[in-house]
């Protein structure tokens, strides 16, 4: 440690916020075991053991959550996920680099707005009453539809929202597995008379085969993580049997309605399903000769 003082030094701050923000307030999962009262406090408030879990479980709203969060995960998963992956190739083939930085530019500007603006550009084009889709199904003669009120779009809605959003940001990372690889591998196959998908299948892919792996065992342990904002912005009563899912349901419950053991035991349960998936991802990407997660 006296040697490399400096290192330390510099992850400290990193450190300090994983310490502060991540490990000391986990503490707080003892509220879920108790009926918890701000006015008592966390001393004198009454332990009920496992109760607020039984309640979950024999909610009537409690598949019905599971199945949104789920399969709005799994669509995501389906997707959203290997598309940052095709972009990252797609830009890797780019020739000139001015227009690859251009380009990378343009996909990266999403990530900044806010799911309120996003939100606010999905009303504007998908609305019935001023939705510019809707009104050139007007113009062309045909009906419009509701996209912001039928259950049937609500979760590819989010998907496409998700993708416009965040693609481009989803290849940073790929971008730079794939600068990783050694320029050689590319001149010999050229050499050896490899072609364009040749090379891609046989060099670019597997340079970013671990990296992806890596990044899907981490998604798997958020598959009942819904962002909350988009989620929020986008219900409405007409949607909301398809558009409930856990993060709102804790924000209704936990902070509306001042539920906060049970909140929590809710937000407990989330995590111990994300650890689970998480090992049994992790165990079977080792089993299948991949580096894992750990």
């Amino acid at each position: 440690m006296k040697r490399y003082k400096y290192i330390y030094m510099l992850a400290f701050p990193a450190a300090l916020y994983f310490l502060v923000f991540k490990y000391v307030p986990m503490w707080g999962i003892l509220l879920a075991f108790q009926e918890y009262s701000p006015f008592r406090g966390f001393w004198q408030s009454e332990w009920v053991g496992f109760q607020h879990f039984a309640n979950l479980f024999a909610s009537n709203q409690f598949w019905n959550l599971f199945r949104n969060t789920l399969l709005i995960n799994l669509f995501g998963l389906v997707f959203y996920f290997p598309l940052p992956i095709v972009l990252s190739v797609m830009l890797n083939e780019v020739g000139r680099e001015s227009i690859k930085r251009v380009i990378q530019s343009i996909v990266y500007l999403p990530h900044f707005l806010s799911w309120v603006i996003v939100v606010s550009f999905t009303y504007f084009f998908l609305s019935v009453d001023f939705g510019l889709v809707n009104k050139v199904f007007a113009a062309l003669g045909w009906d419009k539809i509701s996209f912001m009120s039928d259950p049937n779009y609500f979760w590819g809605l989010l998907t496409a929202q998700s993708i416009w959003k965040e693609i481009g940001w989803g290849t940073i990372i790929f971008l730079a597995a794939i600068a990783g690889v050694d320029p050689q591998l590319y001149e010999a196959s050229y050499v050896d008379g490899a072609g364009r998908l040749r090379r891609i299948w046989h060099i670019t892919l597997p340079a970013i085969r671990s990296t992806a792996i890596i990044l899907l065992i981490l998604r798997l342990g958020h598959m009942l993580d819904v962002g909350f904002e988009q989620v929020l912005l986008m219900q409405s009563p007409l949607v909301l049997p398809v558009a409930e899912v856990f993060d709102t349901y804790v924000y209704k419950r936990g902070v509306l309605s001042g539920e906060l053991s049970y909140s929590i035991a809710v937000g407990l349960f989330k995590s111990v399903v994300g650890l689970l998936l998480v090992v049994s991802a992790n165990q079977l990407a080792k089993r299948s000769g991949e580096e894992g997660l750990y």
